[in-house]
């Protein structure tokens, strides 16, 4: 009879482990991140969608293609904040229905308050991350392996389909 489950390999083990540490890494980080949105009346999510448009405007599928979201749910938000006056919607010149999400002075004011306020933020827990040890090079190694396996699982995704 031939074995169906193998065991899992050393880097497996480590991977799944990898894996369990970013999902609670994740609810940390938006709980971190609500933390930091909070004060200028925004969340983690309206924070992410804010920052995609800051360079240039952006239609909604592609702000959640960039996210790694749910195209439903980063409509949502970015309705909210259209509502809010933080953002607005504008034609698209490269497609007739998929309109463009614009930064408006509200939405920029309320980005850069929640951008210096991550910057204190992100500044204390990397001296913190220093004083064990962990210096920029080693956040450097560990986000290039993080890039790695980002990449796998967007092409293990295309493959798929």
């Amino acid at each position: 009879m031939q074995n169906t489950n193998p065991a899992r390999t050393p880097a497996a083990d480590a991977l799944s482990w990898l894996m369990v540490q970013i999902f609670q890494l994740n609810g940390a980080l938006t709980a971190a991140g609500d933390a930091l949105a909070k004060p200028a009346g925004q969340s983690t999510a309206r924070w992410q969608v804010l920052a995609c448009v800051e360079r240039a405007p952006m239609p909604v599928a592609q702000i959640a293609r960039t996210l790694g979201l749910a195209r439903q749910s980063v409509q949502r938000v970015a309705d909210l904040l259209a509502d809010e006056q933080l953002c607005r919607y504008a034609d698209n010149p490269q497609h007739q229905r998929a309109k463009l999400l614009v930064l408006e002075a509200a939405g920029s004011s309320a980005l850069a308050a929640i951008q210096a306020a991550q910057r204190s933020w992100a500044n204390a827990l990397g001296e913190q991350l220093a004083a064990t040890g962990t210096d920029a090079e080693h956040i450097k190694a560990a986000s290039a392996v993080l890039g790695q396996l980002l990449a796998l699982l967007k092409q293990e995704g295309k493959d798929d389909d």
